[in-house]
């Protein structure tokens, strides 16, 4: 049987229109919206099926705490923390929250929480928000791993930030073609 890879269906779409959102609105998707968009990421390659990542939704005051947390990590102001996470009314903390497994090692479990990210800024974008993902120096510090009230052995992989697009960035900037040949090798 011949498959058609030619074929532009709706995956392929919405990934080749997928892009970062530096600034949006104040809208967000509400708690259930995530919850709906969050009910297919069973469908993240998932050895063992172990689901080794879990999402920290804040909004609020929330981001606050986190924004103090930037600050301390990053050495700035307070308000310049603060400021920063509470750029968008939904940031999203991806958590890499490892089980124990003979058969699928952490960094294989850090992948699949990866994943996770990954398809869920495409779902939030397919369904109209604008994300960003971020990351940075403190990242996996003491004090962000105390802010977000990690459990031993949980690791934070950084956040998604979520808005509404504004009107003025509804097109993305078009991007460089991927050099296929650069990441594609035929063979060993």
């Amino acid at each position: 049987m011949t498959r058609d890879t030619s074929s532009q269906g709706p995956v392929f779409q919405a990934m080749a229109n997928r892009a970062s959102q530096s600034k949006v609105t104040d809208e967000a998707p509400t708690h259930e919206e995530l919850r709906d968009l969050m009910s297919v990421l069973n469908s993240v390659p998932d050895h063992s099926r172990l689901r080794p990542w879990r999402v920290i939704e804040l909004r609020g005051d929330d981001r606050e705490v986190l924004g103090r947390a930037m600050a301390k990590t990053r050495d700035m102001s307070t308000e310049k923390g603060i400021a920063k996470a509470t750029r968008a009314p939904l940031v999203l903390a991806i958590v890499v929250s490892p089980q124990k497994s003979k058969k699928v090692p952490y960094w294989e479990q850090e992948a699949v929480a990866s994943g996770v990210a990954h398809y869920l800024t495409l779902l939030l974008a397919e369904a109209g928000w604008g994300t960003m993902w971020r990351t940075g120096d403190g990242t996996r510090s003491k004090t962000m791993r105390k802010a977000h009230k990690l459990a031993d052995g949980e690791e934070l992989l950084g956040w998604i930030y979520v808005g509404g697009v504004p009107e003025t960035q509804k097109k993305p900037k078009p991007r460089k073609p991927l050099k296929i040949d650069e990441h594609l090798t035929p063979g060993l």
